[in-house]
């Protein structure tokens, strides 16, 4: 069984895009396979995440969302110590989601949760260095939203 911890820091009300983060989550770790892992999602704001951005990635700005993947050094299926696998934690700016989802001509639910899910499959391994990778990404992430009904 899955588990995803999530954790509002800031003072805006989630409860519905919490609910539709919970099983856009949920399903992609069904389509990847994962079975027994948790992660966390933290919503914090921009003040918040810029904190995170400069001490962690030593980048001095806000961003939209930062993944802090815990098996990057480690095995991907939990070992005979370890009942679950703990992929790490996803942080959301909620403020830059807002923000993301005006400047993209969206709804702020299809922004933060495509921000969780590209935090998801960070967390994941998959990533967006190159060309390709990020087409692969990407696809991922939209197939799962359309899924739910989640569009542009």
């Amino acid at each position: 069984m899955n588990q995803i911890g999530m954790f509002n820091e800031t003072g805006v009300e989630l409860t519905e895009e919490e609910k539709m983060i919970q099983k856009l989550v949920k399903e992609v770790l069904k389509e990847e396979k994962v079975r027994n892992a948790e992660c966390n999602i933290i919503f914090v704001d921009n003040e918040k995440i810029h904190e995170i951005n400069r001490e962690y990635r030593h980048i001095d700005r806000v961003t939209d969302v930062i993944s802090f993947a815990l098996e990057d050094e480690m095995e991907n299926e939990p070992s005979a110590q370890y009942e679950m696998r703990v992929l790490g934690d996803i942080y959301i700016s909620v403020d830059r989601a807002k923000e993301q989802a005006l400047e993209y001509g969206h709804s702020f639910l299809r922004e933060i949760c495509f921000l969780a899910i590209h935090g998801m499959l960070h967390l994941l391994g998959y990533d967006h260095q190159t060309t390709e990778d990020e087409k692969i990404m990407f696809q991922k992430q939209e197939e799962v939203l359309a899924k739910y009904g989640i569009v542009r």
